[in-house]
């Protein structure tokens, strides 16, 4: 996103809004913001529920600071500078928010708080608000979180939002020399960071799933609803990267290593065996939403989410999401 225009009607509105005092009309133009900055929020945080709180601040902050916004930039431009100050205050209070070494070398590390981002929560226009699908696919987000947090800042701006140097250097309080250092080396990271078969992020971005996505995703669900594990192990990349969040210790870089997981620890055994799904989109992803019924339970009740990155034709990238008591995607609890 560029913010090229000069300021306009939109900036006069609420200019207008804040000399008057007018909360409700304050609310009703900031509002209209809510969705992209939320989606900015999320690339910061990784967390769908900290991104909601951090939107929340960002309105709480731009209504205290109301009086210093005198319509030289973009409202839109001064709302993301402030959610993204919100978010960096917020990364440099918790010291829980970065990834954590795995048990497995060949993974790296886990970012054990991260959640799916519902599409529907995405905002209308994804031209004008830039959520390319890459770039709030789980892997970019995952990689994303490897950066230092002024360091991820200056990249989300630059790369992803498309602003100038000297727009982000003015935002974070930097020089524009630091932020052209900082972005090299956020670029080198994230290039370590995200596997080789990705896109670039700031390639053109397709924003519908393709026949080969919708195909497995049917497929996927098919074989739980059979319990045929025979079935779900042919949809798998022999190269399979598997985590379960927001367990620890649970990434695996193989299907069979997936497989034999998913067995030793009851599923597709009696008991385990009983599914129900749906199918949803997250993150621009197509999901399986998978409910088990358990022995002498009249219903089927929500078990998780698994978010499938699908290459030619099968799973590639699977990331389970424990989905019993949440309430992100307003899924029926049960079916």
């Amino acid at each position: 996103m560029t913010d090229a225009r000069l300021p306009g009607a939109d900036e006069a509105t609420f200019i207008a809004a804040v000399r008057s005092g007018d909360t409700t009309r304050f609310a009703r133009i900031t509002e209209r913001h809510r969705r992209e900055l939320q989606v900015h929020c999320y690339r910061m945080l990784a967390n769908y529920e900290d991104a909601q709180d951090m939107t929340q601040e960002t309105f709480l902050r731009a209504w205290n600071k109301r009086a210093s916004f005198k319509g030289h930039a973009a409202l839109r431009t001064w709302l993301y500078r402030i959610a993204t100050n919100a978010c960096l205050d917020f990364l440099e209070k918790r010291n829980d928010r970065t990834p954590v070494p795995s048990e497995l070398a060949d993974v790296g590390s886990e970012v054990l708080y991260l959640q799916p981002y519902p599409d529907r929560m995405l905002p209308e226009d994804p031209q004008e608000s830039v959520v390319a699908r890459e770039t709030v696919e789980l892997a970019f987000i995952v990689a994303v979180q490897h950066l230092p947090p002024r360091q991820r800042a200056v990249f989300i701006l630059r790369d992803v939002l498309g602003w100038p140097a000297s727009k982000a250097a003015d935002a974070l309080e930097l020089t524009v020399a630091s932020v052209t250092s900082a972005l090299q080396r956020a670029r080198v990271t994230m290039r370590e960071q995200l596997p080789a078969r990705r896109l670039d992020w700031r390639s053109p971005a397709t924003h519908e799933l393709s026949n080969d996505e919708r195909a497995v995703v049917k497929s996927y669900i098919d074989t739980h609803e059979r319990n045929d594990l025979d079935g779900l192990m042919a949809l798998l990349r022999d190269d399979l990267r598997f985590v379960m969040l927001p367990e620890a210790g649970t990434s695996v870089i193989t299907a069979k290593d997936a497989v034999d997981g998913w067995v030793s620890g009851g599923l597709f055994q009696p008991g385990y065996d009983d599914w129900r799904c749906i199918t949803t989109t997250v993150n621009r992803m197509p999901a399986a939403v998978l409910y088990l019924r358990t022995p002498n339970d009249p219903e089927y009740r929500l078990f998780n989410i698994a978010v499938l990155h699908i290459v030619d034709g099968k799973v590639a990238e699977l990331t389970g999401f424990d989905a019993t008591d949440k309430p992100w995607l307003d899924l029926p609890a049960t079916l």
